[in-house]
């Protein structure tokens, strides 16, 4: 187990605290009241602030440069091709030899 000074383990402190008074038969100490909780920021209304603030800032558009097309390679047409006609094979006849 870690031993850092800095940081201290509340909730094995406060549960030997209630072990300790429940074996002396004495009254359990009172939970502390509970932290505040921390301020919940509306995300959307920040972007919203945020980007108004762009705007009012007054900042110089881009510079727009239009980049020079390539040019695509021309499609040929597809050559057709005629479906090659399969040709019927008779089986071969065997000869009955008795």
């Amino acid at each position: 187990m870690c031993q850092n000074p800095e940081f201290t383990d509340t909730y094995t402190d406060a549960l030997a605290k209630i072990i300790e008074a429940k074996r002396e038969e004495k009254p359990l100490p009172e939970a502390p009241e509970p932290e505040q909780p921390g301020k919940v920021l509306d995300l959307m209304a920040a972007l919203t602030e945020s980007v108004q603030q762009a705007k009012a800032s007054g900042g110089e558009d881009a510079d727009v440069h239009e980049m020079p097309k390539k040019k695509t390679a021309k499609k040929q047409p597809a050559k057709k091709t005629t479906a090659k006609k399969t040709t019927k094979k008779t089986a071969a006849r065997r000869s009955h030899s008795a």
